[in-house]
């Protein structure tokens, strides 16, 4: 896995990752303790309402984002979103009310959003290889596994030190770095969108046209999604890790105090337990897909996910005890497996189903989606939990995994390939696409080779 980080360009963009993530989860916690400051009891009512500003966030900027990434150089709005970061975080320590927590949240998000399917989308043309991105998306959630270990452990040592206003220093200090290393990296340039006299064959998709606008261009990532029975698929696997994760990062605070009557660092415990899932489990996938599909690996872990949420419905109605506690952590890892096996998967399908030129519309496509079923599934944790209670909560959650990754399987074909003969009959007999065609008797020409949707294949092709 680690032979990836020998490609310069990826070296610098992974670190560049690693420490915009530490000053990401710096800035968490130093958040947490701001929003007691400003708002006493009250901060988890402030705390709830900035997670969901962060959600809608990423929903509504990351397509606009994602289409921009193809019109201006990438390695430029990556610096531009570092240094926005920084500056945010920066201002946060003269934060004095809740309406300013919001809005430079707001603001912080944002350009999250617009940084991160920018540089997913970057990877995959850094690094071109099947076994070499795999291996890439493997090390990418590594990353955020061990971030969410790493990072509350520096900062509670940190905060022995100084006061929680310097984490949010050392949060500005991980965006400028992660600035300093993108501008030392050399990115691919972004691939042409047109065929060139140079390609006449014309028999690769070559992407959409990015002459209608930004707002145009960040539809068409959507419509890509919608139009491509796997990626269709990867929504409804989105929705299913969301369902299952929700009620991890909405209740475990509220499992471990009220229900197990556990002490505060036991919230730790089982969060770590979550992380340890998904990591073990980003250990094992590169070799795991190297033998077998996407498919055959998302779907089944996405079919485990409503099962282990019926079985914290039980444990979290049972009395609580050791044996419960125990089986609680053994949910939370394998929740934490099973939604890293449906995850770190996702790049991969999303870039087999794009043409080179359209990634960075597709990737924020996908960024929006996956965290509009987020956007969804925290508040219905949280109400549940508060309403019902926790039993009826892991039930709801359990249904909503189980119909999410029933329609995934549904909308996924079993026989899926890359390869599809289709016909085209909105094409001139001379055009470049069409010099491998052979005509049909009905008129029309037909052909084989990747199908991805682009203004040249507008719809999937029925199957034969």
């Amino acid at each position: 896995m680690l032979s990836v980080l020998r490609n310069r360009t990826y070296r610098h963009l992974f670190t560049a990752q690693v420490v915009a993530l530490v000053g990401t989860g710096l800035a968490t916690v130093a958040l947490a303790l701001l929003a007691y400051d400003v708002a006493g009891a009250n901060a988890g009512a402030v705390l709830g309402t900035a997670l969901a500003i962060k959600m809608v966030a990423y929903v509504t900027i990351a397509p606009v984002a994602g289409a921009l990434a193809g019109r201006v150089p990438r390695r430029a709005l990556l610096v531009a979103m570092d240094l926005t970061r920084a500056g945010v975080a920066l201002a946060l320590p003269f934060v004095t009310q809740v309406w300013q927590i919001h809005l430079t949240v707001f603001l912080l998000q944002a350009a999250s959003a617009a940084f991160t399917p920018t540089f997913q989308a970057t990877v995959p043309q850094v690094l071109p290889a099947e076994r070499d991105y795999t291996n890439a998306l493997s090390m990418s959630r590594l990353a955020y596994d061990l971030e969410s270990l790493f990072s509350p452990a520096l900062a509670a040592v940190l905060l022995t030190l100084v006061s929680y206003n310097w984490l949010f220093a050392g949060t500005t200090v991980g965006f400028l770095a992660s600035a300093a290393l993108v501008v030392s990296a050399v990115l691919p340039k972004a691939p042409a969108a047109e065929p060139t006299a140079a390609d006449p064959v014309g028999t690769e998709p070559t992407g959409t046209e990015h002459t209608g606008g930004a707002h145009r261009n960040a539809a068409f990532g959507a419509r890509l999604f919608l139009a491509t029975p796997r990626l269709r698929a990867l929504i409804a696997l989105d929705l299913a890790v969301a369902a299952a994760g929700a009620i991890v990062f909405v209740d475990t605070v509220v499992v471990v105090r009220e229900h197990f009557h556990r002490p505060a660092g036991a919230v730790s415990l089982a969060l770590g337990a979550y992380g340890a899932g998904s990591l073990l489990a980003a250990l094992l996938l590169p070799r795991l897909l190297a033998r077998v599909g996407d498919r055959a690996v998302m779907l089944p872990a996405a079919l485990a996910l409503p099962v282990v949420l019926a079985a914290a419905a039980a444990i979290t109605a049972a009395a609580p005890g050791s044996a419960a506690w125990g089986a609680l952590l053994a949910a939370w890892a394998v929740i934490g497996a099973a939604g890293s096996a449906v995850l770190t998967p996702g790049g991969r399908v999303v870039r087999r189903s794009t043409a080179d030129a359209d990634l960075p519309a597709a990737f924020a496509a996908q960024f929006s989606l996956s965290h509009s079923c987020w956007l969804l599934t925290y508040p219905l944790a949280g109400w549940l939990a508060a309403g019902a209670g926790l039993p009826a909560t892991a039930l709801v959650l359990a249904a909503v995994a189980l119909a999410a990754a029933l329609a995934a399987t549904a909308l996924w074909p079993r026989h899926d390939p890359d390869t599809l003969e289709h016909v085209h009959t909105d094409l001139p007999a001379d055009h470049p696409h069409l010099a491998r065609a052979h005509p049909t008797p009905a008129g029309t020409w037909s052909h084989g080779h990747r199908y991805v949707i682009d203004h040249h294949h507008p719809h999937w092709p029925r199957p034969a």
